[in-house]
């Protein structure tokens, strides 16, 4: 009998495969849009990466220590999903703000009239 370790590789493997649409439309990118897409909008969100990442692997200064990371294929797929979603979450939350600024600045500005 498979473990459930292989039976998620399975149906993962079959769904990118049978043409899961997200995986045909991140794969039919340009290496420029991807690139682009890749970078953090503000120096803000990239620190917040750089904290999420660290509190994942932990963190050694390099000037002491010679760290490599080991892993296998699975967790490196669920290590790459989890930042996905860490991005998806820090955009929504950065535009959010943003946005907010924007209502609170026309606010204060309309009962400055």
């Amino acid at each position: 009998m498979d473990n459930p370790t292989n039976q998620a590789t399975n149906f993962n493997r079959k769904n990118l495969e049978t043409g899961n649409p997200l995986w045909q439309y991140v794969t039919s990118m340009e290496p420029e849009v991807m690139a682009r897409l890749s970078q953090p909008t503000s120096e803000d969100v990239l620190q917040v990466i750089e904290r999420h990442v660290v509190s994942l692997l932990g963190h050694l200064p390099s000037e002491h220590f010679d760290v490599t990371v080991t892993t296998n294929r699975e967790n490196l797929a669920r290590l790459m999903a989890s930042a996905m979603m860490n991005g998806y979450f820090l955009r929504a939350a950065e535009q959010r703000m943003a946005f907010e600024g924007m209502v609170q600045d026309n606010s204060s500005s309309d009962t400055e009239i």
